[in-house]
């Protein structure tokens, strides 16, 4: 993968920075080739003649009757085009919901690509799934049905329960993501509030055979949380959309009639999500077929052939954005003053996703907050640290991230900017953009989180 502005952010660094700044393009580039949606595809699952193995199951494709493909997320494109590739003349149709703008980049001649709009859903992504729901109507135990799942599909398929209309749905998922929620949270509430994601799409495809391939963008894998799980047995209740909406302060002014479902949902008037129990699942085979391991390991081996010492700490980071960029600088600092975890030259791989708790009027991404909130503390040190979003698209922005170094703040004041008042304002995209150094890819097609790194020069 290379950056489209590989010049330009080369050209911000000298000496050793401009030598950190070349390394780390490479680095990252090689975590985003390496989760490569295709390729994960034919990684985990393979043809030979008429039967497919997929995990630890094969599947005898004559005997079904029909084989659907359906799904969604920022990856749809790329995974439908390798499972068509694979299924060949025996797949019957397929619908999957991509992102806007990408429908087109995609070879596929029985499967429909439909664009639809990420964070906030909109029409288009329910009639995509309408769609999906009207082809996979009355299944029978000899139809099989592939669901291509991805991060961002949460957005990129919704489906309205009864009595919510979408602007409903709009209203709550802006405000929990203005105001920070996790992943997590926002899901817990999406499931209840929409009838295809968790488990219920595999409910109503049963008594058909489900087998769902997944592209992990959530920390710790649950199956139930990536693209809010339409396949999988979903561990959240009535009670934790409920908890959720109050902890963010966006119960009050929710639409009455997202406060009233889940009233009736708490009150057992409303059947809830299926859970681990129910027998739907038992004719479902979920995989994951790609995550953030996969990068933040490939970025790993790519510094080893650079040179470096290099290791994951970890994929499971989380936290307000701005703080975890503080934690990074201090890892950075202790790897240039005192040679540990690890021996100088230094590659630390870090995976995760955090988040950016609103209150300012500016533009920006988590990423961005990660590396301005780096940047201040490793100033004037041999270090670099770079921050991106694995789909390319760091918040409402056309930046995966950010990359900072530790002249990055001497460069700053000649702009006269200030790493104050821009986390003030949440204003990090303009800040990067003056000084050249947003890390731009453009969509990838792929998405498992984001990747930080943190490089240290020889002492």
């Amino acid at each position: 993968m290379k950056f489209l502005n590989e010049d330009q952010i080369l050209a911000n660094g000298s000496d050793i920075y401009g030598k950190l700044r070349r390394d780390a393009l490479s680095i990252l580039g090689s975590a985003l080739d390496a989760v490569e949606p295709k390729e994960a595809i034919f990684s985990k699952v393979q043809r030979k003649g008429d039967e497919l193995y997929a995990g630890d199951r094969r599947y005898d494709l004559p005997r079904y009757n029909r084989v659907f493909l359906v799904g969604g997320g920022k990856a749809g494109g790329p995974m439908a085009e390798a499972v068509e590739s694979l299924l060949g003349d025996r797949l019957t149709g397929g619908v999957v919901n991509v992102l806007k703008g990408t429908e087109k980049k995609h070879h596929v001649g029985r499967v429909k690509l439909v664009g639809a709009s990420h964070p906030v859903p909109d029409e288009e992504g329910v009639r995509g799934v309408h769609e999906m729901l009207d082809m996979t109507s009355g299944l029978t135990p000899d139809d099989l049905v592939v669901v291509i799942i991805s991060g961002g599909g949460s957005a990129l398929m919704p489906c309205p329960a009864e009595g919510i209309t979408l602007n409903d749905l709009q209203r709550v998922t802006g405000k929990l993501l203005k105001r920070g929620a996790t992943i997590n949270d926002l899901n817990a509430v999406r499931k209840h509030l929409d009838a295809f994601k968790g488990g219920q799409f595999t409910k109503r495809c049963y008594p058909a055979e489900v087998l769902g391939l997944i592209l992990s963008d959530v920390v710790g894998d649950p199956l139930d949380t990536i693209a809010s799980g339409p396949t999988a047995p979903d561990s959240t209740t009535w009670a934790d959309a409920e908890k959720v909406l109050k902890r963010y302060g966006a119960w009050d002014d929710a639409p009455q009639s997202i406060k009233a479902l889940i009233e009736r949902g708490l009150k057992g008037d409303v059947p809830d999500t299926p859970k681990e129990s129910d027998p739907v699942f038992l004719s479902t085979n979920n995989i994951v077929v790609v995550n953030n391991s996969y990068a933040a390991e490939a970025a790993s081996k790519r510094a080893s052939e650079l040179g470096y010492n290099s290791m994951v700490l970890s994929t499971m980071v989380e936290g307000e954005a701005r703080y975890v960029g503080g934690v990074y600088a201090g890892v950075a600092r202790e790897l240039a003053g005192r040679n540990r975890p690890l021996c100088t030259p230094a590659a630390i791989l870090i995976g995760g996703e955090t988040t950016v708790d609103v209150k300012g009027s500016g533009k920006g991404g988590r990423n961005q907050e990660v590396a301005l909130g780096a940047a201040k503390r490793i100033s004037g040190l041999p270090c670099l640290v770079a921050s991106l979003a694995t789909d390319g698209l760091d918040g409402p922005t056309d930046s995966a991230g950010a990359i900072v170094d530790g002249a990055t703040l001497h460069r700053a004041n000649d702009y006269k900017l200030s790493i104050d008042d821009t986390l003030r304002e949440n204003d990090a995209y303009h800040y990067f953009e003056t000084l050249g150094d947003l890390l731009i890819t453009g969509p990838t097609g792929t998405n498992v989180n984001d990747l930080a790194l943190i490089l240290v020069a020889k002492g």
